[in-house]
């Protein structure tokens, strides 16, 4: 029966046929099947009506439809009859053999425990097989385990109470022929076959070849043999198709539509997809006790906010007890000294109305009288007794008037005029505590000498500042601003600031500084924005030792004059000498920082100014050697010199005052006309040791002015520079750092 009902079977619905269509192959398929293929090749520009063949499923014989299409093929009457007489064969009782094996539940199932649902497990055939395939057209589109759990549940519908329990599959012998088949107590693994106690001992005994046979406890078939394909019935998947990215059999990739799809062997997709897996497990895991940490973090967050919480609502409770204390305890006293005052007002306004009652008192005896006198007819009578009455009655008068001020004393409590504004406005600002507002450097007021700076800042929240931080290092201009501020070694800390200005001692002369200030109080610090600023260049003087002996330096050392005059002075290696060597050298050797000195040239027009290392010759002119950068004037020319070459420079024949800028952390040697703020002529030299300003003169007197500030003009050609400097930086530059251009001096 098995076999008959394969080969009944649709190759595309895999149900019974249903309508078969006989094919010019002489396979058949289902009508609707049919259908769906012609459906299949349809598309936008190929209508349904235009399709006029297709292949057998089967064999892939090219089927010819005609005007008629699928209604042009004959119809298998006899595979439809022969299809009829097997429902009905199936249909004789839900324990045939096909029956049976098509409604074996393949996983535990819920069942119901009664008189009826006992015999139709015992094998007593009954309704329910025969409502489980009513038609053809039902069974060929419905699931034989769905028939058999509507069959289980209507029978549950009708017998009530029921008690629902769970039960084992029942795992039947495949070689029995009685029916129903006897269940199985042993399957056989290599055979892959289930066998009763009686089949196992006919037909698998333990002879060979069966000796090597495993035997185990009986299992569904489905659990011993491998998957089977969708879509070819008994074929077990052995290949995986990486298009569609599913289990396929040797059909599927030979004849089926997956032929032109590629294609993996099962043990590569499994490693593949067994050695993903256990990444994303692995990794999935890790997560998971991240997560974990992080949830474990979470919560004891949660607890602590649950603590500081609690701590701040007593500290808060606490508080304000302390305030409405202070308010109460307030409140008692005024009112004390209102009552006093009350107390002390009443007691002069008691004495007053008791003063007021005694006059009252004698004014209305006294009215008596007096209206008694006035009775009187009798003109020397009335004068007798009337002259003391008046008196008394003058007297009255007066005092009275006397008393009378007195009534009204301070009834308003004018001195007791309660006005809490203030206080009112400032608990309707109660709130917690928060950082300072940024403070911020006052660049205008703050000032500098060659080895000092004073910041000054302010501050909006002064009066919430417990104190300031201020913060200072050396700015190259070579670093960020945030690279600084992250190197923590370098800044210098001056904590604990009272005041909103501050003098740091002992810097660097001609360097620029990053400075900032933070504000601090319970509630943190608030830093404010960065300030650059800058310590004056190092002041120097002539040094007497270095001059030549036909110069003549003044008492400060400050100007240098031409003397014909043979001076008897030493001769010492550091000092200028030899034929023309008219020199002098500042007393200070320079190896940092950025400094600027200005010379008054006066009359002078043969002079060479410049900077030289201590190795420099003392015997020639300053520039004639490796060691020496001056600019000098000839009468007319102005020209740069340096390693004997010579470049002719443009300046004005008006010149009287020359400005210097030596800035040796960025390797350059500028000139400026400092009255006409002109750029002159910028060296750009790679400094491998100390240098000492240099000045020679041919003819009149130059004096020197040192510790300048630097100017905003050269400042700003400074700062172009050094932008330059870094576009070039990082370029391997291969000629002579020295000056190109020039010719050799004579």
């Amino acid at each position: 029966m098995e076999t008959l009902e394969s080969e009944l079977t649709c190759p595309i619905c895999l149900e019974l046929f249903e309508d078969p269509l006989l094919l010019p192959c002489a396979h058949s398929l289902c009508f609707n099947c049919a259908h769906r293929i012609l459906v299949s090749h349809c598309s936008t520009t190929k209508p349904l009506e235009s399709i006029s063949a297709f292949q057998c499923p089967t064999c892939r014989y090219v089927i010819t439809l005609n005007h008629r299409g699928l209604e042009g093929l004959k119809r298998n009457v006899t595979l439809q009859n022969i299809i009829d007489r097997f429902q009905k064969a199936s249909l004789s009782g839900p324990n045939s053999p096909t029956e049976s094996r098509r409604l074996q539940p393949q996983r535990p199932y819920t069942a119901t425990i009664s008189g009826t649902i006992a015999g139709t497990i015992g094998g007593g055939g009954g309704t329910g097989g025969g409502s489980a395939r009513s038609s053809p057209a039902t069974s060929s589109h419905s699931h034989p385990h769905s028939n058999h759990t509507n069959h289980i549940n209507h029978n549950n519908a009708n017998h009530s109470p029921a008690i629902v329990v769970k039960m084992e599959p029942r795992i039947s012998c495949q070689f029995c022929e009685q029916d129903p088949p006897r269940e199985a107590v042993k399957t056989c693994v290599t055979c892959e076959v289930s066998y009763c106690d009686r089949c196992l001992r006919a037909t698998h005994p333990n002879k060979k070849p069966f000796t090597s046979h495993r035997l185990v406890e009986p299992v569904p078939d489905t659990h011993l043999r491998g998957l089977t394909c969708l879509e070819h019935e008994n074929e077990k998947v052995n290949m995986y198709c990486l298009v569609d990215d599913q289990l396929i059999c040797s059909l599927c990739k030979l004849v089926g539509r997956h032929r032109e799809h590629q294609v993996s062997s099962l043990t590569d997709r499994f490693d593949k997809l067994k050695q993903t897996l256990e990444n994303n497990l692995t990794n999935l895991v890790k997560r998971n006790s991240e997560l974990e940490n992080q949830m474990a973090k979470l919560i004891q967050i949660c607890q602590q906010v649950e603590v500081n919480t609690a701590m701040h609502e007593a500290k808060l409770v606490e508080e304000c007890d302390e305030l409405v204390e202070i308010i109460r305890q307030r409140k008692q006293v005024i009112a004390v000294k209102i009552k006093e005052s009350k107390v002390m007002k009443l007691r002069k306004l008691a004495q007053q109305i008791a003063n007021c009652r005694q006059c009252l008192e004698r004014s209305s005896a006294l009215i008596t009288q007096a209206e008694q006198s006035l009775k009187e007819n009798d003109h020397a009578r009335f004068l007798q007794s009337a002259r003391s009455v008046a008196e008394r009655v003058a007297m009255a008068t007066a005092s009275s008037q006397v008393l009378i001020p007195d009534v009204n004393l301070n009834e308003a409590f004018d001195n007791f005029a309660l006005d809490f504004s203030r206080e009112k406005k400032i608990l309707e600002g109660l709130d917690y505590l928060t950082a300072p507002n940024p403070p911020s450097i006052r660049d205008e007021l703050c000032t500098a000498s060659h080895d000092t700076i004073t910041v000054h800042w302010t501050s909006e929240d002064e009066f919430s500042v417990t104190s300031y931080e201020l913060q200072y290092t050396i700015y190259t201009g070579q670093t960020t601003f945030i690279s600084l501020y992250n190197s923590a070694d370098s800044w210098m800390i001056v904590p604990n600031i009272k005041q909103n200005h501050y003098t740091v001692h002992g810097l660097q002369s001609g360097t620029r500084y990053i400075f900032f200030v933070k504000a601090i109080n319970q509630a943190g610090s608030r830093n404010s924005e960065p300030a650059r600023l800058k310590t004056n260049s190092q002041p120097f003087k002539l040094d007497p030792k270095t001059a030549h002996k036909k110069l003549r330096l003044s008492n400060d050392c400050l100007t240098m004059e031409k003397d014909e005059s043979s001076l008897k002075k030493s001769h010492t290696p550091e000092r200028f000498g030899g034929t023309g060597s008219y020199g002098a050298a500042g007393n200070v050797f320079i190896d940092s920082g950025c400094h600027y000195w200005e010379v008054l040239l006066g009359a002078s027009t043969w002079y060479a100014i410049g900077v030289a290392y201590k190795s420099a010759a003392k015997n020639e002119w300053n520039g004639k050697n490796s060691s020496s950068w001056v600019f000098s004037r000839c009468n007319n020319n102005f020209m740069v010199r340096h390693d004997g070459k010579e470049m002719l420079v443009e300046a004005s024949l008006q010149l009287r005052r020359l400005g210097v800028l030596l800035d040796y952390d960025n390797n350059s040697l500028s000139f400026h006309d400092a009255m006409n703020s002109q750029h002159i002529h910028t060296f750009e030299i790679s400094f491998l040791l100390p240098v000492v300003p240099t000045f020679m003169i041919w003819n009149k007197s130059v004096m020197i002015l040192s510790g300048l500030p630097v100017p905003d003009f050269v400042d700003g050609v400074a700062s172009d520079l050094q932008e330059h400097q870094q576009q070039q930086m990082g370029l391997c530059r291969q000629e002579s750092p020295y000056l190109t251009g020039m010719k050799t001096c004579h």
